[in-house]
């Protein structure tokens, strides 16, 4: 799917309520785990300790962190769309946010992404959108819930 474009209010209103897209997937490679870790001072073993988690976990891996599945989101949503004629955007809160499935060190994840809803306050449009975060060739999400972003347009 091509990267939505959006250039004004009108133009995102008229995606409420349809899918806005797909991003890429992205694995979340030990390495990456690791450096959230260290960013995060969040060291739990179930995270890092690779040896440990073969044996002492149902997953026989290490997991990634949920923040950092969470994390991700930014990035991937800036995979599927571009604001334009924006003064700032800011992220305003997520909603009815729930973890579903860990994910393990090494699979990848990607962003499904729909607007739930856009109001305009005075000049400032939130927009709510509900997003999904799947595992590649998993049947369960990691996590799903409803951003809430303010676009600042110019």
């Amino acid at each position: 799917m091509n990267k939505v474009i959006i250039n004004s209010y009108e133009e995102f209103e008229k995606m409420v309520g349809q899918q806005i897209g797909v991003s890429d997937y992205v694995e979340l490679s030990q390495e990456r785990i690791n450096l959230f870790a260290d960013a995060t001072l969040d060291h739990q073993w179930i995270h890092v300790d690779v040896e440990r988690a073969k044996t002492d976990t149902p997953y026989q891996s290490t997991i990634a962190h949920g923040y950092l599945t969470l994390s991700m989101l930014p990035y991937l949503w800036n995979q599927i769309i571009e604001v334009n004629n924006l003064k700032m955007m800011i992220n305003y809160g997520i909603d009815k946010m729930k973890f579903g499935q860990a994910v393990l060190s090494g699979q990848s994840i990607r962003l499904v992404a729909s607007l739930h809803s856009l109001t305009n306050l005075r000049g400032v449009a939130k927009a709510e959108i509900k997003f999904a975060i799947e595992i590649k060739d998993q049947p369960k999400k990691a996590l799903d819930g409803i951003a809430v972003f303010l676009y600042y347009f110019e």
